[in-house]
């Protein structure tokens, strides 16, 4: 539960501003009543949130994919993107491969991890090639599945977060199983080949690297991401407030 004091460079100035986490932040934790817990609070002079929080970096009035990258993606994430689009750059794949590499998890930094490939292909679906939305799609399903023809086995690491004793759920083996027979598998394999976890190892990348095969591959709207009435839009204003109560 965050609150911040009155301050009149924001919006809602004046008030005491209460954030609201969504239901699915919440959902089977510690704090499962917190909303009622935050409308108790609620009196003359603190209110929900609504607009920017002064805790999070302001975005421009037209926000571009790079802005999500540096004032959205959380650290690890931010650093595991460029990490992982660089390594696919500097091993000479072609850039459709790149930009996947580069938006593959987008959907886990700044939005939602529960079935993060499906989210992140809806997200940039309006703006980049069919193939790359496809490849973030599929890349979730292919990481649980070893392909040892291409060199890919079975994340030490998912041994570390989900137990040496986890199956995927049926929904995620058969998209597996969909995708190895698609015309575009070895996209979507190229991105898990890829997609490791560096942590703190994570090499320095700069995203202006990445700007001139953004504007190649990443149609990116006049006015703003968020704000060009795609059907997507909501999906990168969530990101842009994501405390909004409603």
């Amino acid at each position: 539960m965050d609150q911040h004091r009155p301050t009149g460079d924001f919006p809602q100035s004046g008030y005491q501003r209460l954030v609201l986490p969504s239901a699915v932040a919440t959902n089977g934790t510690a704090a499962p009543d917190i909303e009622s817990e935050l409308f108790a609070q609620l009196k003359p002079g603190t209110v929900f949130m609504m607009g920017d929080n002064p805790a999070l970096p302001r975005m421009p009035p037209k926000p571009r994919l790079l802005d999500f990258y540096k004032s959205r993606l959380t650290d690890l994430t931010y650093r595991h993107l460029l990490t992982s689009a660089k390594r696919a750059m500097d091993a000479g794949q072609e850039e459709k491969i790149v930009v996947a590499c580069l938006l593959h998890d987008i959907s886990n930094g700044c939005l939602i991890r529960t079935d993060h490939g499906y989210w992140g292909a809806q997200m940039i679906a309006p703006y980049v090639d069919e193939e790359i939305a496809w490849a973030v799609q599929h890349h979730q399903a292919l990481r649980y599945f070893a392909d040892e023809s291409v060199g890919y086995r079975y994340p030490e690491s998912y041994v570390k977060f989900f137990g040496k004793d986890y199956v995927p759920p049926d929904y995620i083996r058969a998209a597996a199983e969909n995708a190895q027979r698609h015309r575009w598998y070895m996209s979507a394999r190229l991105v898990t080949l890829y997609d490791i976890y560096f942590f703190d190892t994570a090499e320095a990348v700069q995203p202006d690297i990445f700007q001139d095969m953004i504007g190649r591959h990443f149609r990116e709207p006049k006015e703003g991401l968020g704000f060009d009435g795609s059907s997507v839009a909501h999906m990168w204003r969530t990101a842009i407030w994501p405390n909004n109560a409603l």
